[in-house]
């Protein structure tokens, strides 16, 4: 009768969403399909785990874009786009094009020369087999704990709130639900085919995946050039509240009358369409374009094992670098895909971004508990935080907590300034912290989750939902999307059970452990590591993470500034000696944790990566000139394949950094003060 009552409460489908339902199953089987048919043959660890050495450069360049480009750029870069960060998060893919051009001609040519199987190989030849083991281990951890569990969120959180969470025949279309069906589905061609499986799969997921995003800018165009006065005056007036900046009645008259979606989204964006934020932004300072940012984007891109795997597998060093110049120039079209549309989304759905917010279970239970304890502090003990935008959005709100958390402080604020009611409440705290530090763990005051004004992650779930038509583009969409997940995933998780199987089952557990055996334990690793991925996820449904976006690029600032500073140290001094590479590998996390938890907790993650990056390459060049190595370091080459460097390769590499310096200055806002204060803020401790 259950089974039954299921079928009777069951959705009525329409022409079009069986339409869009089966466009969406026939590309996931296509995927599946083909990448488990297009390797199978394959036999051997170094055709699971390499392809056989034998991938094209049309088919590395799909795979790296593929691997790269996920729901957590289509959620996260889209959602710090419809923040105030705007086009200026599209530095993390232009910038990404120049470091493949430096990857391609500098990198590429080491690793294939030394015929590694994984990244970390490459550290026991340079240094010793600890840094190998060392880095492998935070790598495989990584990957299990935070990129795949990142990728599978975001992908579960596109379809969550596009399917509003609602039941179907019994199953809640939640977040749990598609984390578990995102995982099963990766894991079921990666387990059959290994890197192969996945480069084929990318070549149709990579293709969707830029068709996909194309589709939904011409619909977010289309949609603000039809939106009516009403929706033009709430996106004007919530622009007002998020930066403060007010647009000249003309200007919004004109875009009134105008049906252009393009001309009102330039009026709209103004503010937004520049690369370049001041020194003393939190996110993406000019600071951190200048050296900062390169930390992540060589360490991604260069020193990354999901990704450089598929350039290790490469057939001939040409082949690799014509692969790695294809997908930079595809980097060049992705934030027209990704950020754009988050800037639309935020000028047509905003209120429901706020909605979003205010439903979550985050503000909903803090303002509960708010509202229960204020009348008694000292017996409750909590203080709450909140954004900027929560602040813009309800001040009276906002001034109750700060109000009430100086009252829990002991302290009596002056609040001369409501706009600087954000900065009141982080002074408040900065003094809670230092209070709870010399205390013990049961006296200390509790800080509750950060309340929020919008849930900017929902931007691109917004025009999923919202703009694409059924019929045959949504159920395109949907599959689009969902093959951007997997073919990130099963990325990752290909690279993690190479990791464990060739760093560290090979070397410590079975050194003498056949194809075979080898084979069946990355097999293994990828049935175990898709487990652990789906059971954290859901998880990650926290505001106080700061988006999933943002939470990738801070808990790799734990690692790889020194991963890095380790590699290009090795490969620019053949002198430096053994120990540098366990030095490195060890300073780095313990460095920007003092930075991000004691001595500069406020500071762009970005500028810490490079402090604690810079930190380690004087302590690095303090060994190479205190105990030098008696022999200078010679590579020995273990490969087989052509390494002569493509011609055409070099051509097109100079045209992509030709192409990126014309974006970036047709996008600097040389109205901007960059270094405004920047002196007074590094003389302030010596003048005290």
């Amino acid at each position: 009768m259950e089974f039954l009552t299921l079928f009777a409460n069951a959705p009525v489908f329409t022409t079009a969403a069986i339409i869009d339902l089966a466009i969406f199953i026939g590309f996931i089987i296509a995927v599946v399909a083909i990448g488990i048919g297009m390797s199978r043959g394959a036999k051997g660890s170094e055709s699971y785990f390499l392809a056989g050495r034998g991938l094209g450069w049309w088919l590395i360049g799909f795979s790296l874009i593929a691997a790269n480009i996920s729901t957590e750029q289509f959620v996260g870069m889209s959602g710090s786009a419809a923040n105030y960060v705007g086009l200026a998060i599209a530095s993390y893919e232009w910038m990404a094009a120049v470091t493949l051009i430096i990857v391609g001609f500098i990198f590429l040519p080491q690793f294939l020369k030394a015929g590694i199987y994984t990244i970390p190989e490459f550290l026991e030849k340079r240094y010793n087999r600890f840094s190998r083991t060392f880095m492998s281990l935070i790598m495989m951890i990584t990957f299990v704990t935070v990129n795949t569990t990142a990728v599978i969120y975001s992908g579960a959180k596109v379809y969550a709130t596009f399917f509003d969470s609602q039941s179907y025949f019994g199953i809640p279309l939640d977040i749990v639900t598609f984390s578990w069906l995102i995982g099963i589905l990766a894991a079921t061609y990666v387990f059959f085919g290994g890197l192969k499986a996945c480069a084929w799969a990318d070549l149709l997921q990579g293709s969707a995946l830029i068709l996909g995003g194309a589709i939904v800018l011409v619909f977010a165009l289309n949609a603000l050039g039809n939106a009516d006065s009403k929706t033009i005056d709430d996106a004007v007036q919530t622009i007002a509240i998020q930066s403060g900046t007010e647009i000249a009645e003309t200007d919004v008259a004109r875009i009134k009358e105008s049906s252009s979606g393009s001309e009102r989204f330039g009026v709209l964006n103004a503010h937004k369409l520049r690369m370049n934020l001041p020194w003393n932004d939190s996110v993406l300072p000019i600071t951190a374009l200048m050296l900062g940012l390169w930390i992540p984007n060589l360490y991604y891109w260069g020193l990354n094992q999901y990704i450089m795997q598929r350039t290790l597998g490469s057939r001939s060093l040409a082949e690799g670098q014509k692969g790695i110049v294809f997908a930079a120039s595809m980097k060049l079209i992705v934030p027209f895909i990704v950020v754009f549309p988050g800037l639309i989304a935020f000028n047509l759905f905003s209120n429901d971004m706020r909605v979003s917010a205010s439903a979550r279970e985050n503000n909903g239970m803090v303002l509960e508990t708010f509202e229960s304890v204020k009348a008694d502090p000292a017996g409750q003990r909590k203080v709450f935080p909140f954004d900027a935008d929560f602040a813009q959005i309800d001040r009276n709100k906002a001034t109750e907590i700060v109000l009430y958390n100086a009252a829990v402080a002991g302290i009596k604020p002056e609040i001369s300034d409501y706009n600087l009611l954000l900065e009141h409440n982080k002074q408040i705290l900065t003094e809670i912290a230092k209070k709870n530090s010399t205390l013990p763990k049961e006296d200390r005051i509790v800080v509750e989750k950060q309340l929020m004004g919008y849930d900017y992650d929902a931007a691109f779930p917004l025009l999923m939902s919202k703009l694409v038509p059924a019929g045959g583009f949504r159920g395109f969409m949907l599959a689009a999307m969902l093959g951007a997940v997997i073919s990130s995933l099963a990325s990752m998780l290909n690279a993690a059970s190479t990791i464990f199987t060739m760093d560290l089952y090979k070397e410590y557990l079975h050194r003498n452990a056949g194809d075979k055996t080898l084979v069946f334990v990355g097999r293994s690793c990828v049935l175990l590591f898709t487990i652990t991925s789906c059971v954290i996820a859901p998880m990650l449904n926290r505001p106080e993470l700061g988006g999933v976006f943002h939470f990738i690029q801070e808990f790799q600032g734990f690692i790889s500034p020194g991963i890095l500073a380790v590699f290009l140290f090795g490969f620019a001094s053949k002198r430096a000696p053994a120990i540098c590479g366990p030095t490195a590998l060890i300073m780095s996390p313990v460095i920007y944790a003092l930075l991000k938890f004691f001595l500069l907790p406020d500071m762009a993650f970005l500028d810490r990566m490079a402090i604690t990056f810079a930190s380690v390459l004087i302590v690095l060049t303090i060994f190479r000139i205190t105990m030098p190595r008696s022999t200078p370091y010679e590579p020995v080459s273990k490969t087989t394949i052509e390494m002569h460097t493509s011609r055409g390769a070099l051509i097109g590499g100079i045209l992509v950094l030709i192409f990126t310096a014309i974006l970036y200055f047709y996008f600097w806002d040389s109205s901007t003060p960059m270094f405004s204060g920047f002196l007074d803020s590094i003389l302030a401790p010596f003048r005290k």
